[in-house]
């Protein structure tokens, strides 16, 4: 791993905490995490405005950023410039390549399905709408289910065959990341890869911010491994008390809030 140029401190501008989690939005957290694995020192800013930008999270360093909305995600990006590496060992095997594609699309399709579809709204109101007002906030949840019904090619007439698929590629995919974890700490090499951060932002996700009647979390539920993973690289990395992050005060001033350019609408959650 590549430190970070010149000494320059890395800072991490995601939306806010809620449900106990460092940030609650189901993007920002394995960002989070990535940074915590690579034990690098970072501030964390919480971002309160522009809920339908998909360029948060966003990492800064210098006069440098890199966004969620480009070159693949802001890990991918840290990866590219050797800012932050995990993954230089094991990027060349075939089953990793092919476990975290299963995680970043099966597992991400489920996850945007139940917070935008298959719930209440009460988990995404809280998480993307409780500081703008209320008429605003109901406005964009509204355009942003609808978004998310055009990207998962969900209609009237399919819904209920859509809504099979997505939980059977969840549970499939939640089989598989079992099988192959077993009692290791971590699923490839004995140690953190993207592929942990990724996975471990979506397992804590769907344990903390998705209601106790979620489907997605009982299928995850029935995995005791996986949840004990979670549990225990919570405390270990997320929990525990460490001076590699920071928090800085809130970016609630929109001239400020987004870098070098205006915000852009999200394209998916």
């Amino acid at each position: 791993m590549e430190e970070v140029k010149n000494g320059e401190k890395l800072t991490l501008v995601t939306r806010k905490p809620c449900f106990g989690l460092p940030t609650a939005c189901p993007t920002c957290l394995p960002v989070y995490i990535y940074l915590r694995f690579a034990q690098l020192p970072f501030d964390v800013e919480y971002n309160l405005i522009y809920p339908d930008s998909d360029q948060i999270p966003y990492v800064e360093f210098g006069s440098h950023v890199v966004y969620n909305n480009e070159k693949g995600g802001v890990i991918q990006s840290l990866k590219d410039e050797q800012t932050v590496d995990l993954d230089s060992d094991v990027s060349g095997i075939p089953e990793w390549v092919s476990t975290k594609a299963m995680v970043e699309s099966w597992l991400a399709e489920a996850v945007m399905y139940e917070l935008w579809v298959g719930s209440d709204g009460s988990s995404a109101q809280k998480i993307y709408y409780s500081d703008l007002p209320w008429p605003i906030g109901k406005c964009l949840y509204f355009k942003q289910i609808h978004m998310v019904k055009q990207l998962l090619g969900i209609t009237k007439g399919n819904a209920e065959r859509r809504e099979e698929e997505i939980y059977r590629r969840a549970a499939t995919a939640y089989n598989a990341l079992s099988t192959r974890l077993g009692e290791q700490s971590f699923f490839f090499e004995n140690r953190p890869t993207s592929l942990d951060a990724i996975f471990l932002g979506h397992a804590l996700f769907t344990l903390h911010a998705l209601p106790e009647t979620s489907v997605l979390r009982s299928k995850l539920l029935d995995h005791a491994n996986l949840v004990r993973y979670a549990e225990n690289l919570k405390a270990e990395f997320v929990d525990a008390d460490s001076s590699s992050s920071s928090v800085s005060p809130s970016r609630s001033d929109p001239s400020s809030s987004m870098p070098k350019r205006g915000p852009s609408n999200w394209s998916k959650s």
